[in-house]
């Protein structure tokens, strides 16, 4: 029809700034290729147990099909508060304090999006999960890194932090364990940082879906200290605990202005987690501590291995104390981080995500995940170390 075309740019400027998920974009890439050993994907090689999946299952066919209220299902909510108090040592209200989510992707959004004015600035921790700056800035909100380094473990250190801090800061977002550098918080550490947060008046989000695979050392969630709890949103799911990564359901928990404000965007958007998932998580948190236990068995065994072997090799690489990923340094070698990836994918079939997809910090580095079973790890070893070997010729 004449006349029909358009001038106007209709997508919205803040969105077209913003990069395609750097591992997705890889994914992309290495979907294409045949015999691939893929260290790329942050998901579980775990089923989800039977027990769970049966749960699932028994639960529609005895007609499980319904809407559950916004919230959540109040079984889920309750079965939630006792798990919390007992692995992270703080109480929330089951009914007014704990919101069911469609993972905890969801819940970092109804998070960022119910605290942030426009221009106020969310500071975070690099490297870090793909997702923390473009959620703040679809909020209309500034990202505001803080660059984490090798030498320090990957920690937050708190001088660095402070730097960061002005008078539009509103919150911090925390990842420990975290994707990818696999880095924990020691106690002082958090201790540290809480001080920071009630001197400023500010807020944390902590994104805790790697704190049940930590190997070593005390588990600390910032939520616990004294004076924190009304000033942190603590976010989890079942995607990396129990491998439910395709059941979706996560959860937020915060004060109740809080998760009443997040609610209400949930409430919108999503209506609510569906009920087939939150009956799967049900059984997940009444039967699944031994899950738990073989799974990050399985890990710890995986991660001292690989570690063990990219050093062997000339790949640098800090022992990760938490979630599933190896993060080698490959800097010295005259190659950017994608550069790298390529190559290793062409030359041996093997897949590892480019340390810039977390970030512009992550240049110099690769992402390995174990979550993939052994034999394909040991393989992956002898290859990659090939491609090094050559470049050291080279």
């Amino acid at each position: 029809m004449k006349g029909s075309k358009f001038h106007r740019n209709f997508i919205a400027s803040h969105l077209q700034g913003i990069p395609k998920s750097g591992i997705r974009d890889f994914f992309d890439i290495v979907s294409t290729r045949k015999d691939i050993i893929s260290l790329s994907i942050g998901e579980p090689d775990f089923v989800t147990p039977w027990h769970i999946r049966e749960a699932s299952i028994f639960a529609l066919d005895r007609g499980a099909t319904a809407y559950t209220a916004n919230l959540g299902l109040l079984e889920l909510r309750l079965l939630l508060s006792k798990y919390i108090t007992k692995s992270f040592h703080v109480e929330y209200d089951p009914t007014s304090e704990v919101l069911v989510t469609v993972g905890v992707s969801e819940a970092m959004d109804l998070a960022i999006r119910a605290i942030t004015e426009p221009g106020d600035e969310i500071i975070y921790h690099e490297p870090c999960f793909v997702s923390y700056a473009p959620v703040i800035i679809m909020a209309h909100g500034k990202p505001v890194p803080v660059i984490t380094k090798r030498e320090d473990s990957f920690k937050l250190k708190p001088d660095m932090l402070k730097k960061k801090i002005t008078n539009r800061t509103k919150a911090i977002i925390l990842n420990f364990p975290n994707n990818p550098t696999g880095a924990v918080l020691e106690r002082k550490d958090v201790e540290d940082i809480a001080d920071i947060v009630i001197k400023n008046d500010l807020l944390v989000i902590t994104d805790e879906i790697y704190s049940e695979l930590t190997y070593e050392g005390e588990r600390v969630c910032i939520a616990s200290l004294p004076g924190m709890r009304e000033r942190t949103i603590f976010l989890n799911g079942f995607s990396k605990t129990w491998a439910m990564t395709g059941f979706r359901v996560g959860f937020a928990c915060a004060p109740a202005p809080l998760t009443d404000a997040m609610m209400k965007i949930h409430q919108y958007i999503m209506m609510c987690a569906p009920i087939l998932s939150q009956k799967a998580a049900i059984e997940a948190l009444k039967n699944g501590d031994s899950d738990i236990i073989e799974m990050c068995s399985e890990y710890r065994k995986r991660r001292n291995f690989i570690c063990s072997s990219l050093n062997d090799m000339g790949l640098p690489c800090h022992i990760p104390k938490g979630a599933f990923y190896a993060f080698p340094y490959i800097g010295d070698y005259g190659m950017t981080s994608k550069d790298f990836s390529l190559k290793l994918l062409d030359k041996e079939n093997v897949a590892c995500v480019p340390g810039t997809a977390f970030g512009q910090s992550g240049e110099g580095f690769l992402r390995c995940s174990y979550a993939t079973n052994m034999d394909d790890i040991k393989e992956a070893i002898i290859r990659i170390a090939r491609f090094v070997k050559l470049l050291k010729k080279g």
